[in-house]
């Protein structure tokens, strides 16, 4: 097939390394360069960056704002069989869509988690299964006919940057799926239940806290769920501490205070209730990444010391 492939962010990566194998891009729109690092050096988007080393001689656009006549023409203008839509950034409007096939992969299985962050919130929110979900493109957000759907177990463990990779290496093969029904003629798409609809706010620095008077499950889920981004932090020892990965630990043979270690050796960390959380990996201001066994002995970390969250209504 002919395709146009319009996507900004990492996830789209796989799938549009598959749809240069295999079929025909005929142009790529991204978003901007925008300012980056210490130097705010304009830096493109990881599809840009891509597209500029693979795909030198494919039309590449990277507009402000697609909807804009000066750009949506020739975007339209484009021959194609297909639009595919990944992690692009903006809105596309019904004029720039008008007659054209578009389908977007959306890193949920709609319709739980519509909107910008549905890894972090299935993961927030405790889920034990997700997947992606190619649709239609609508309206109203994330709202369109299911195409095709495939689905991922996560593991406890399992950091929302670990989960992020793991199903954009799924996108090409559903992708794929979608594109072979519509060439045979046979592709049929599923109204969404809308009393099923549950959102993914977009999450900010703000929400980067932990309160280890929740349970354990709540403490754990809100680590991983905010891993790599925004990340979770808490003080000890009057400096901060970013926590990267935590998985379940056994309950706490008596009451402790949250946020006590209870073994360092193991990451162990008394949470309310009686629960306990395993810190994997942390993050002291201006080191490394490590595992909490190696923290604990570079800071001669004892138990009974106590890790400070943020104390909020649990």
């Amino acid at each position: 097939m002919r395709v146009v492939f319009l996507g900004s962010g990492a996830f789209g990566l796989p799938t549009l390394e598959r749809l240069a194998q295999r079929h025909e891009v005929v142009g790529i729109v991204t978003q901007p360069d925008r300012p980056a690092g210490r130097g705010s050096k304009l830096t493109p988007t990881p599809i840009g960056a891509w597209v500029a080393e693979h795909l030198p001689g494919v039309p590449l656009l990277k507009p402000k704002k697609i909807n804009e006549p000066s750009v949506r023409d020739p975007v339209r203008s484009w021959d194609c069989d297909a639009w595919v839509v990944i992690a692009f950034g903006q809105k596309l409007g019904q004029t720039l869509l008008a007659d054209r096939f578009a389908v977007n992969l959306h890193a949920s299985l709609l319709p739980r988690w519509r909107g910008a962050a549905p890894i972090n919130h299935a993961i927030l929110a405790g889920d034990t299964e997700t997947g992606n979900s190619v649709i239609t493109l609508a309206d109203r957000m994330d709202a369109g006919l299911v195409l095709g759907q495939s689905r991922r177990r996560i593991d406890p463990g399992q950091t929302a940057g670990e989960l992020h990779d793991l199903l954009a290496a799924d996108g090409p093969d559903l992708v794929e799926d979608v594109l072979r029904l519509r060439m045979a003629g046979s592709l049929v798409g599923q109204e969404q239940d809308e009393s099923q609809v549950t959102l993914a706010g977009k999450l900010s620095k703000e929400d980067g806290w932990v309160d280890f008077r929740a349970s354990a499950d709540t403490v754990r889920c809100r680590i991983n769920g905010l891993s790599p981004w925004p990340g979770v932090s808490c003080a000890f020892g009057g400096e901060t501490l970013k926590l990267i990965s935590a998985e379940p630990a056994d309950r706490v043979s008596e009451q402790h205070r949250p946020g006590t270690i209870v073994d360092p050796g193991h990451g162990i960390v008394a949470c309310g209730d009686g629960t306990a959380v395993s810190l994997k990996q942390v993050q002291p201001a201006g080191k490394k990444a490590m595992d909490f066994a190696s923290f604990a002995n570079g800071r001669q970390v004892k138990a009974g010391d106590v890790l400070v969250g943020r104390e909020v209504g649990v």
